[in-house]
């Protein structure tokens, strides 16, 4: 895996970075805890995922370090609608006329991305969890409590490939969020995961292979489901939306989530 460049020169805990070629033609970048991935074809790209509002000046760094022109943004899609997914999409919209992707499910989130339906209040987290501390607090200074939403967007389908750079396909993983969707890059055996499963928990700081915490998970019952869907890909390498990419095969990153259960 290559190294990561730095794209601030804030060296604290959160600060954004860029690996390039986590797999060929995917590019990941780090903001806060939270990963938003660059899938490139030729001098065309997608855009998975969009962070906090702080991370536009991210994007055009890694952009840059790319060879990427942000003109040749092709479109953002959002494996869901929370706030720590939106961030920079309303802006890409207003500036780029970049059309925006969201499931159904999650249209009414990603233009509400506060709103959401959690299983438990996260008050008691930093209590309970004090690891969650850094994670969050990188959050909220990356723009967590001001994120826009995004109301002009295109619905995706439930299941199908997806006409943008990258050829990523719809996974279907509800739970998290009520239109919660993975990305599979077939041909690279990869899945985007979002937050269906994640390597980090930011509200418990605990890594591993796991579903998100109920403070931040809309139906947990539904989102162990759903990782049936995850293992059904066989995808050799998931990069989610927290945490580090997972190299060792969805059926064990799946294995090891049901083994941490729900929380």
């Amino acid at each position: 895996m290559n190294r990561a460049i730095a794209l601030t020169p804030d060296h604290r805990a959160g600060s954004p970075r860029l690996t390039p070629d986590v797999v060929p033609g995917v590019h990941r970048i780090e903001h806060a805890f939270t990963n938003c991935y660059l899938l490139t074809d030729g001098d065309a790209w997608t855009l998975v995922d969009a962070a906090f509002p702080h991370t536009w000046s991210p994007l055009i760094r890694a952009a840059h370090e790319l060879d990427l022109r942000m003109r040749d943004l092709q479109g953002i899609v959002l494996t869901h609608g929370h706030f720590d997914h939106v961030g920079v999409a309303a802006r890409a919209v207003e500036e780029l006329g970049v059309p925006v992707f969201v499931h159904g499910g999650d249209r009414i989130l990603a233009a509400h991305p506060y709103r959401y339906r959690r299983e438990r209040s996260p008050l008691l987290y930093p209590l309970l969890y004090p690891r969650s501390f850094v994670p969050v607090a990188s959050m909220v200074r990356a723009g967590a409590l001001r994120v826009r939403g995004v109301e002009a967007v295109s619905e995706l389908p439930g299941t199908g490939t997806l006409d943008l750079p990258g050829r990523p396909e719809v996974v279907f993983t509800p739970g998290h969020t009520y239109g919660h969707c993975g990305l599979l890059l077939r041909d690279r055996e990869t899945l985007l995961t979002g937050d269906a499963l994640v390597t980090l928990d930011p509200y418990k700081g605990r890594r591993g292979a796991q579903i998100v915490a109920g403070a931040a998970t809309a139906d947990s019952t539904q989102a162990l489901g759903s990782l049936g869907a995850v293992a059904a890909t066989g995808a050799r390498v998931l990069l989610p939306g927290h945490g580090e990419p997972w190299l060792d095969g969805a059926a064990s990153a799946v294995a090891e989530a049901r083994a941490f259960g729900r929380s």
